[in-house]
C-alpha cells in the first residue's frame, strides 16, 4: 500500500531533508509544495520522479493555495497519510523599530498558512483514517495517518529581535496541542518539530559554529527529518531538536528571570533560524 506525504517548505533545508528521508520509506509517494519551482523539480528527479515524487510549485500565502493543494492530491492520490507543515521563515527586527507589519508577515506564513492549509487537507486525512480502519491515532505507538507541525525552541523562549517569529511559533504551538486532542478520535495523529538552530540556506550558522562553546547549539536538517519521522508516523506528541533543547523550556517555566538575562545578550540575541 503506497504511502502518500505532502511535505511543505521543500527546496531546501528542513523540508529537502525530510523530503529525502520519507522517500526512502517502504512505497512512498511524496508530494513536495515550495515557491521555488527548479528547486522542486530537481528533487523530484533526485526521488526518481512520477509516481513516486510530484511538485507544486506556490505560495502558501496567496488566496486559494490550500485548495490547490488539495486539488492536486486528490488528482495524483485521493488519499493522504502524512502532511508535514515546515514551510516558514523568520525575518529579524525589534518591535519598536519593525513594528506590526513585521508581526503581521510572520503570522502569515508562520501560523496562518500551516493552519489554513490543515483546514483544506483534513477532511481527506479524515477520510484516509478511516479507510484504514483507525478508531484512535498513535495506537500502539504508531501513526499511519499524521499530521506534523515544524515549530521551533522559539516556541517555547523568545529572544530580542525574533519576538515576531516567536509569536507566530507560540501560536502554532499552542494550537497544534488542541489539535493533537481533538483529532485523535478521528485517527489522525498531530506531533510537533521544536528544532533548535539548525544549519541550512538561510542560515549558515557561521557565527555559532566558530565558536567551540555554541558548536554543540546547531544541528542539520538530517536529523529535524529524523524527527518529523518521529513525531508523524512514530506518533510521538512533540519532539525537540537537538533533544537536551527541553532544558531551555522547562527553564522558562521554571526560573523565566534566569532565562531572560541568559537570551538578552551573546550569540543567542543575534542568531536566529531562518531555515524552517
Amino acid at each position: 500500500m503506497a504511502f502518500i506525504a505532502l511535505i511543505t517548505g521543500a527546496s531546501s533545508g528542513i523540508g529537502e531533508a525530510a523530503a529525502r528521508r520519507v522517500a526512502r520509506e517502504p512505497d512512498a509517494r511524496v508530494v513536495l509544495v515550495a515557491r521555488r519551482q527548479e528547486r522542486l523539480d530537481a528533487l523530484v528527479g533526485e526521488l526518481g520522479g512520477a509516481p513516486r515524487a510530484s511538485a507544486l510549485a506556490l505560495d502558501l500565502t496567496e488566496e486559494g493555495a490550500p485548495e490547490r493543494v488539495l486539488e492536486a492530491v486528490q488528482r495524483e492520490h485521493g488519499e493522504l497519510h502524512m502532511l508535514v507543515n515546515n514551510a516558514g521563515a523568520s525575518w529579524r527586527g525589534r518591535f519598536g523599530d519593525v513594528g506590526w507589519a513585521n508581526v503581521e508577515r510572520h503570522m502569515k506564513l508562520d501560523f496562518e498558512a500551516p493552519v489554513r492549509l490543515i483546514e483544506a487537507l483534513l477532511p481527506l486525512l479524515r477520510e484516509t483514517a478511516a479507510g484504514l480502519g483507525l478508531p484512535a491515532a498513535g495506537a500502539g505507538g504508531r501513526a499511519p495517518v499524521s499530521i506534523v507541525n515544524v515549530a521551533s525552541t522559539a516556541s517555547r523562549v523568545s529572544r530580542p529581535g525574533a519576538g515576531s517569529y516567536s509569536a507566530a511559533k507560540f501560536a502554532l504551538a499552542g494550537w497544534t496541542d488542541a489539535l493533537h486532542a481533538e483529532e485523535r478520535e478521528h485517527g489522525v495523529h498531530v506531533g510537533m518539530v521544536l528544532p533548535g538552530f539548525v544549519k541550512t540556506e538561510g542560515f549558515p550558522a557561521e557565527e555559532l559554529v566558530s565558536r567551540a562553546s555554541t558548536r554543540w547549539l546547531v544541528t542539520t536538517p538530517e536529523v529535524v527529518a529524523e524527527a518529523i519521522m518521529e513525531a508523524g508516523p512514530g506518533g510521538r506528541a512533540e519532539r525537540y531538536t537537538p533533544r537536551y533543547y527541553w532544558i531551555g523550556a522547562a527553564a522558562r517555566t521554571l526560573a523565566p528571570r534566569l532565562v531572560r538575562r541568559a537570551t538578552a545578550g551573546g550569540a543567542l540575541s543575534t542568531a536566529t533560524n531562518a531555515g524552517d
